[in-house]
């Protein structure tokens, strides 16, 4: 059975007080804070079990290569993926990205060819496409929310073309909390012959994935966002789309061979990962979804719909209050404003005083926020070890800072 104060008992800082208020930490959408057993796995790393990993043969480097090679089955798991080989480890969804827009758009496009993206992406899965539409000619085509913040399937299998050669899509936004039915956007027989891109930085942290039943070729996902190291990530790779793919940055650990006159690589999925990796990081990441799944995904993703269904209907009796996004099923992001009143910095500054941590900003989101004509927004995001009181915390806090304004 899911007990958030059970669950709230395994973040530390979560007892920690801001100018002597209770934290009410609601900034999960860019950083989640870490479980006891994520700490300790760093710190069990760094004191006792750290070497460089793979090739040292000595005690410490292989038992830190185990600790390090276990967690890509892990995120196997995790994904639903075939097979760990699937997996390759990076820095987060903004490297896994490049890896892709790099390793293998850059070899399979040409000038002229097509990438449909949403407007509501995430500069990760934005800038990377804008050097390819540089550097190759490459054209972006962009789909638009609806007036609601949904962006359902078939306005994205709409924008298809003869010259359509790559789809990449947020799962989930960052914003809206839309969540997108990326499964139909990949079973379709449009996409048949399309790979599919899929940004699952805030979507992994919220529900079950499965990347064999949503048929997508790409699937990123970021480990600080996931209760894990900042620096910690992956990004799943359909087989056949690895084997069309050149290695993005080159060093050690991904090669076979270095000659004066050649050079010959690893084999996937190490050739796309050189140099000494995030290994404590990536630990960690392992002990991160290990907690989850000891909890349970099915678990959370209830918990954090009745939270999201509490939270939109009191922030929904703010009048005053104008949110960014509405449409049904969203995920548990909530941006707002209050228009003519104040700037979302002074209201993140006035919350920040009640102990209520928001983000304030453009959230890497500047297309959506001029599609949407704000310059920038409020954005409360919540986590598995959120509760309804914390919604209310948040609700009077928006209150007095209305009254402060008004």
């Amino acid at each position: 059975m899911f007990d958030v104060k059970e669950i709230r008992e395994e973040f530390p800082i979560l007892r920690k007080r801001v100018h002597n208020k209770p934290l009410c930490y609601l900034d999960n959408g860019a950083s989640a804070q870490k479980p006891q057993r994520v700490l300790d796995a760093i710190n069990r790393t760094y004191s006792s079990e750290y070497a460089n990993v793979h090739r040292g043969l000595h005690f410490l480097s292989n038992t830190a290569t185990d600790r390090f090679e276990a967690v890509r089955e892990k995120i196997q798991g995790f994904l639903g993926a075939k097979s760990s080989d699937e997996i390759v480890f990076t820095s987060g969804t903004t490297e896994g990205i490049n890896l892709i827009s790099h390793g293998w758009a850059e070899n399979n496009l040409s000038e002229g060819d097509e990438i449909i993206l949403s407007v509501m992406e995430h500069h990760a899965n934005i800038v990377p496409w804008h050097f390819l539409r540089v550097k190759k000619g490459i054209v972006l085509k962009w789909v638009e929310p609806r007036s609601d913040g949904s962006l359902p399937a078939e306005d994205i299998l709409r924008a298809i073309t003869p010259n359509t050669k790559l789809i990449a899509i947020t799962h989930m936004s960052n914003v809206l909390g839309s969540i997108v039915d990326v499964k139909t956007v990949c079973k379709s027989k449009l996409t048949k012959n399309i790979p599919v891109l899929i940004d699952g930085s805030q979507a992994a942290v919220h529900m079950k994935i499965n990347v064999c039943d949503i048929g997508c070729d790409f699937y990123t996902i970021t480990g600080h966002k996931l209760y894990g190291p900042s620096g910690s990530g992956a990004v799943y790779i359909a087989r056949d789309r690895m084997e069309e793919m050149q290695p993005f940055m080159g060093g050690g650990s991904m090669i076979d061979e270095v000659k004066l006159d050649t050079v010959t690589f690893n084999v996937a999925p190490h050739k796309f990962e050189a140099g000494t990796p995030g290994i404590v990081e990536m630990i960690g990441l392992g002990a991160a979804i290990d907690f989850i799944q000891d909890i349970g995904m099915d678990n959370i993703s209830e918990h954090e719909i009745e939270l999201t269904n509490y939270a939109q209907v009191e922030l929904n009796q703010l009048s005053w209050l104008s949110i960014q996004g509405s449409c049904q099923g969203k995920g548990a992001i909530f941006s707002f404003n209050m228009e003519g009143l104040a700037h979302p910095h002074d209201i993140s500054t006035i919350l920040d005083r009640k102990g209520v941590a928001v983000r304030a900003g453009q959230h890497c989101a500047q297309p959506l926020m001029d599609h949407l004509g704000v310059k920038a927004s409020c954005r409360a995001s919540f986590a598995m070890y959120n509760s309804q009181s914390e919604v209310d915390i948040l609700v009077k806090s928006l209150k007095d800072c209305y009254e402060m304004f008004n």
